[in-house]
């Protein structure tokens, strides 16, 4: 029905459609899969068929504008002194949407609430999801979007239908990339990096990220070399907003080059610096130094080349 869908997201919501249109399908689902699959896409699409937004223009013009009273988003909000967004989705978030879900439906016979990303909700919040999940009234529709479902506690999860996005043929996956105006080669070479995930390889080849794997590949092919000094390295991988995306990259560029090798030992060695990379990568969510971090690992990396 959205000529924009990716064919993917055109069959998860064909499919979910039928069910509701249907009343196949229960008031509680778990949209997941893969992060950027575009589960919160389609929900929003399915939520805007629910609510009428098909039949009454105006109807779809509140929901774009975020003013439907019957349409609820529940997110991450600004921690008390609004210098930033909170990292879970806490309690009295769910009480609020829970009370709005009692009242009366505005337009209509129907409400839609979407949580995303619902393996964020922290466990006071999950303890009173589940009063909601338990009691639902006619006509509420509470969807959860969780690239990560398994966090949620299993009495949440066996309480909704899950409504699976899966990753697609490479060929696929391709053909849609190339769609959005990306070269072939450009195309095979982001979903090469990606493992075949086209969210991923779109917003890599979108926002820069496989240029930032290019200059990754470089720096370690030159520290291994002893061309790049090793702190200065550091500092300037962990000098902006990327540091974590380029620790992923040099994870990834370390197991596939452990993959062209024959060497048992070198193998275990790149293995074990892929797990340090991961942990390091964790690391910077702490308070920890991330240029200090940073710094270990490529001294390590540069060891496991000056020794053989």
């Amino acid at each position: 029905m959205d000529g924009n869908f990716a064919p993917w997201q055109q069959r998860v919501f064909e499919h979910t459609l039928a069910a509701l249109d249907g009343e196949r399908i229960g008031h509680a689902l778990l949209f997941c899969g893969p992060a950027l699959l575009g589960k919160r896409r389609v929900a929003d699409a399915l939520a805007a068929h629910v609510l009428g937004a098909d039949r009454e223009p105006r109807i779809a013009q509140l929901i774009a504008a975020g003013s439907h009273p019957d349409f609820h988003a529940v997110s991450f909000v600004p921690t008390k002194d609004g210098t930033k967004l909170r990292s879970e989705i806490v309690i009295e978030q769910i009480r609020t949407l829970s009370e709005k879900l009692s009242l009366t439906p505005q337009y209509g016979d129907a409400q839609v609430a979407i949580i995303d990303p619902a393996d964020a909700i922290n466990n006071a919040a999950c303890n009173a999801l589940l009063k909601t999940l338990e009691e639902p009234q006619p006509g509420r529709h509470l969807w959860l979007v969780a690239a990560n479902p398994a966090r949620l506690p299993a009495t949440i999860r066996s309480r909704c239908q899950r409504v699976e996005f899966r990753m697609p043929p490479r060929d696929e996956a391709h053909r849609w990339l190339v769609a959005q105006g990306h070269a072939e080669r450009d195309a095979d070479e982001a979903l090469e990096a990606a493992k075949g995930h086209p969210g991923l390889a779109a917003s890599w080849l979108d926002d820069g990220g496989m240029q930032l794997r290019r200059e990754v590949h470089k720096d370690l092919a030159a520290l291994a070399k002893g061309e790049l000094a090793v702190v200065a390295t550091a500092q300037r991988w962990a000098g902006d907003e990327h540091a974590a995306l380029r620790l992923r990259h040099a994870a990834d560029l370390a197991l596939a080059r452990a993959a062209g090798l024959t060497d048992v030992a070198g193998i275990g060695k790149l293995a074990a610096w892929f797990d340090a990379a991961n942990r390091t990568r964790d690391l910077l969510r702490t308070t920890v130094r991330a240029d200090l971090a940073i710094s270990g690992l490529l001294l390590d990396w540069r060891g496991i080349w000056t020794r053989n």
